[in-house]
């Protein structure tokens, strides 16, 4: 086996790995499931504003990691969205160091399914 077609192994593994929904890779962003419940929305957007608010402002991982008094990993965890490993208590009061006041509220959404 030549050089690159080991390095094409190894990356198609990789690849592999990193689309498994199953992952534990902290640095593979996660998206919502396909149905997903209100709580899950919610904290969604919240993991969502405080990575907009760290390129926003040009904050480091470690930065933020700082900020929050968080370890690396659970950082990242919640920089990519891995709302599975957080209630709605840790991240608001995560959301709350960056966006003081804070305020949630319940908007209505609007229906998004075509009008027949």
């Amino acid at each position: 086996m030549t050089k690159i077609e080991k390095k094409y192994q190894n990356f198609e593994e990789f690849i592999k790995q990193v689309e498994d929904p199953n992952s534990d890779y902290p640095w593979v962003a996660k998206d919502l499931p396909e149905n997903p419940t209100a709580l899950e929305k919610v904290k969604f957007e919240i993991c969502q504003k405080i990575l907009d608010y760290q390129q926003d402002n040009n904050l480091s991982d470690e930065k933020i990691s700082q900020q929050l008094q968080l370890t690396k990993e659970k950082t990242l965890k919640l920089l990519f969205c891995w709302i599975d490993d957080f209630t709605l208590d840790e991240l608001i009061n995560y959301a709350s160091k960056f966006f003081e006041p804070l305020e949630v509220g319940i908007i209505r959404a609007e229906s998004r399914l075509p009008q027949i």
